[in-house]
């Protein structure tokens, strides 16, 4: 098969992007693609961190550089799922309820340290990230394409914090971990954040051309073999047995859903797309697997004791997995 690269109208669009948020974010290049993988498939992302390692700079620069409605939702724990979507107020006008919509009706949202929320907040997102709609005193209104949720998280060992439901994790395409910079970054940090100023960022995209990224990035071929590897990776995570991991049964709770065998395939697409290919290849799966799936390989008690986490389960699966 003929290597087809990357269209220049492409090119040019996600250097434009990226060249922007360098303006103001040092270093942190695997969160910044990342969260461009999110952008291109119309995955929600979810970055976990401590406080002060540029989650929300990243994610309110990128929304920043798109010509769209940003809006952002700081979640504390006397917020209310209405304070999210909206509600319905009397118009004394009309003398009829009308609905009055949340942030949630925004291009781009980050829900800011989410988990300081509890679980009937951060459900009020449930049916808006999955269904891209929001019922409110029962009609249902359309969410405007491209909606994206970028949300952060203080780890759960953190004071004030209170863990996801599954079925909400579930919901974020990928689970990012933000590390610390390097000595060199931080330096540069300093240099250019400690004057105070603001630091301007142009938009240089426009929805219609992340729409049509989108639809590229869809189309691009995933051979025959390759679709076999994620299904085999996913399915590990599940009957770990059958892959020859036998040791990793005790310490799986759950594996993957099918939803992580779809956000596979659409992540190393992107990842493909990022790199100006036209095709995938079983590295790009392996590039974007931690990430899909870290969040949806469930431990048990056993692991904890044994302080083994989802990601070293990961590695092991990946290890294991027969590439094409």
């Amino acid at each position: 098969m003929a290597t087809r690269t990357m269209p220049a109208a492409d090119a040019a669009l996600i250097q434009n992007i990226l060249d922007q948020v360098a303006r103001r974010v040092v270093g942190q290049e695997y969160m910044i693609e990342r969260l461009l993988i999110g952008l291109l498939t119309g995955g929600h992302v979810l970055l976990e961190g401590v406080p002060g390692l540029a989650k929300t700079l990243t994610v309110k620069t990128l929304a920043e550089t798109i010509h769209t409605t940003f809006q952002r939702i700081q979640f504390t724990p006397d917020l209310l799922p209405a304070d999210v979507i909206g509600t319905q107020i009397f118009d004394q006008h009309t003398g009829e309820f009308r609905p009055k919509h949340g942030p949630i009706f925004a291009n781009i949202i980050l829900a800011d340290e989410i988990n300081r929320a509890p679980a009937k907040v951060q459900s009020a997102l449930l049916e808006a990230m999955q269904e891209k709609q929001v019922t409110i005193g029962g009609t249902t209104f359309t969410l405007e394409e491209p909606f994206l949720v970028l949300a952060t998280q203080n780890p759960i060992e953190q004071e004030g914090t209170y863990p996801l439901p599954e079925a909400q994790v579930d919901r974020f395409m990928l689970k990012l971990r933000v590390g610390y910079p390097s000595r060199a970054e931080e330096k540069e940090i300093m240099r250019r954040m400690a004057g105070g100023q603001a630091i301007p960022v142009d938009a240089v995209a426009t929805p219609q051309e992340i729409l049509e990224a989108r639809r590229r990035i869809a189309d691009l071929y995933v051979d025959d073999r390759v679709v076999d590897y994620i299904v085999d990776i996913v399915h590990a995570t599940r009957e770990p047995g059958a892959a020859g991991l036998k040791d990793l049964a005790p310490l799986i709770e759950y594996g993957a859903s099918p939803r992580a065998t779809i956000f596979l395939a659409q992540g190393a697409r992107a990842y493909a797309f990022l790199r100006g290919r036209s095709f995938v290849t079983p590295d790009d799966v392996k590039a974007v697997a931690p990430d899909i799936l870290r969040h949806r390989v469930l431990t048990t008690y056993e692991a904890e004791a044994e302080e083994v986490t989802s990601d070293a389960i990961i590695t092991r699966i990946l290890a294991a997995i027969e590439s094409p």
